[in-house]
């Protein structure tokens, strides 16, 4: 978390910046807005003081199921380091096992933690993918992101419905009917 001085600093530089939009920084409605904003960004950008491979290691198990293991709908919430501000939406995520599988609940805390980073989406499927790779060593492993980003749809293109998907694969998912059985499972 945060310390208290990086926190008065972030509400002092957030009421520069809504006097700097012209906001009347001594209303009342706004008084406690900067330090609102302030712990709002700490939790946003939390992220980069966890460590995913170490939390996927802490629930590590030997296992001698070598099938696809998938999570799937994992909600996100992240922030775009282009404009910062709000994308989001579900993370499809799948390995198979090569002798250790994770807690099921260590994969969608690794969707956590990169996306509690300034991020774009690109980046980030690849980071859950590698993580997957290092801690687990499996035989495989497909990230799936599909996202929703207020920068198309608030500004710039002003397009309200678009969804924009990426994916990585490794290993056995380089395998075209392995990755088309992941996607029919997301279906």
């Amino acid at each position: 978390m945060m310390n208290e001085e990086k926190l008065n600093m972030l509400a002092c530089h957030c009421n520069d910046i809504l006097g700097l939009v012209g906001e009347d920084v001594s209303r009342e409605g706004l008084q406690k807005t900067p330090m609102r904003v302030a712990k709002a960004m700490a939790k946003l950008t939390e992220g980069y003081d966890m460590d995913p491979i170490a939390t996927l290691q802490s629930a590590m198990f030997k296992e001698d199921y070598s099938q696809m293991v998938i999570v799937k709908n994992i909600d996100f919430f992240s922030l775009c380091e282009h404009h910062m501000m709000p994308f989001y939406g579900k993370v499809h995520v799948a390995y198979i096992p090569n002798g250790y599988i994770t807690g099921l609940s260590k994969i969608a805390r690794v969707v956590d933690i990169f996306s509690h980073r300034l991020q774009v989406q690109e980046r980030m499927t690849l980071q859950i993918k590698e993580s997957i790779e290092e801690a687990l060593k499996p035989l495989g492993v497909m990230v799936v992101v599909e996202a929703h980003h207020m920068c198309m749809q608030m500004r710039g293109v002003e397009k309200v419905d678009s969804v924009t998907t990426t994916s990585e694969i490794s290993g056995a998912f380089k395998n075209p009917t392995t990755r088309v059985e992941f996607m029919n499972l997301l279906k």
